[in-house]
C-alpha cells in the first residue's frame, strides 16, 4: 500500500509540537507515576497524556496502521505500517528541570523508517526526514558537516545516552573511562537528541546503550538522511548500541566504542 509520506510527516510535525505544547503549559503541575523497570524509570500523567494526544491523531486518519507506543498505547495494525511513538524522551529532565526532551515520532513500512519526527519544545526545533528526501530542521536542510575536530576523535564532541539501569549505568562507565581521554569531550543526552544534534553537526558523533526502539527510531532516520553513519556491534545499529558519527570520524569512533563496550 503506498503512503503519501508527506502527509504523514506533516501530521506527525503537528501533533509533536501540540504534544511539546502540553508539556510546556503542564509542567507545573504534573504527576509523577510509580517507576516503571527501575528506580531511574520514572513516567509523569504529562508522558500519558502526550501520548494519547499523538496516537489518537494517527488512528483518526489511519486507523488500520499498527502503533507502538512506550506508555501503552500500541495497537495491532493490518495495513503493513508501523508508528514508532515516544511522547517524552528525557522525561527525567523535563521532571527534575535538568536539561532538554523531545517527542518522536516514526512510522515505518514492514522493518523500514520511512518517516520521522523529532520535536524540541523548549528550543522551538522540528527535525524532520523522509526516506530518501534528506533531513530538515524547521523545514530547512540539514546535514552533516565538518564541527569543529569533526575528523580527529581528539577533538570531537560525543554525545552519550543510556537507559539508567544497574546494568547498563555499568556499561555506560567502562566507555566513558575509556572514550573520554581519548576525546574532546562528551554530552549526556536523550537518544532522539544525540542523534538530531549529529544530523545538524552540533555533535561530532554519539553513542546509545540499551535504548528501546521508540528512543532511536525517528532520530536515527534523521541522522541518516543527513548523512552521518551509524552502526552497532555489527554494521547495523540495534537498540543494545548505536553508534554514530561523520564519515570523517566513523572509522575512529567506532573502532574504540566497540572495544570499549
Amino acid at each position: 500500500m503506498d503512503r503519501d509520506l508527506l502527509a504523514a510527516r506533516e501530521l506527525a510535525a503537528d501533533v509533536a509540537v501540540r504534544a511539546g505544547r502540553l508539556q510546556l503549559e503542564r509542567r507545573d503541575t504534573l504527576r509523577v507515576g510509580a517507576p516503571k523497570a527501575h528506580a531511574n524509570d520514572v513516567v509523569s500523567d504529562v508522558d500519558i497524556d502526550s501520548e494519547k494526544l499523538i496516537v489518537d491523531a494517527i488512528r483518526a486518519v489511519w486507523p488500520d496502521d499498527a502503533v507502538q507506543a512506550e506508555e501503552g498505547h500500541g495497537r495491532d495494525g493490518v495495513s503493513g505500517w508501523k508508528w514508532v511513538v515516544d511522547p517524552l524522551d528525557g522525561t527525567r529532565n523535563y521532571i527534575s528541570r535538568t536539561g532538554p526532551w523531545s517527542v518522536c515520532v516514526a512510522l515505518y513500512q514492514g522493518d523500514e523508517a520511512r518517516m520521522a519526527v523529532v520535536h524540541e519544545p523548549v528550543a522551538g526545533e522540528t527535525f524532520s526526514a523522509v526516506h530518501g528526501g534528506g533531513a530538515l530542521l524547521n523545514g530547512e536542510t540539514i546535514e552533516v558537516i565538518p564541527a569543529p575536530g569533526g575528523g580527529s576523535l581528539a577533538e570531537a564532541l560525543i554525545g552519550v545516552s543510556f537507559q539508567p539501569n544497574p546494568r547498563t549505568k555499568d556499561r555506560a562507565g567502562r566507555l566513558i573511562r575509556h572514550v573520554l581521554p581519548l576525546a574532546g569531550d562528551i554530552r549526556r543526552l536523550p537518544a532522539a537528541l544525540n542523534l538530531v544534534y549529529q544530523a545538524c553537526g552540533r555533535l561530532d558523533g554519539g553513542v546509545a546503550l540499551d535504548t528501546n526502539l521508540w528512543d532511536i527510531a525517528a532520530g536515527a532516520l534523521i541522522a541518516r538522511e543527513a548523512g552521518v553513519v551509524l552502526g552497532g556491534r555489527e554494521a547495523d545499529f540495534t537498540t543494545e548500541l548505536t553508534i554514530g558519527a561523520g564519515p570523517a570520524l566513523w572509522a575512529e569512533l567506532s573502532e574504540k566504542v566497540r572495544a570499549a563496550t
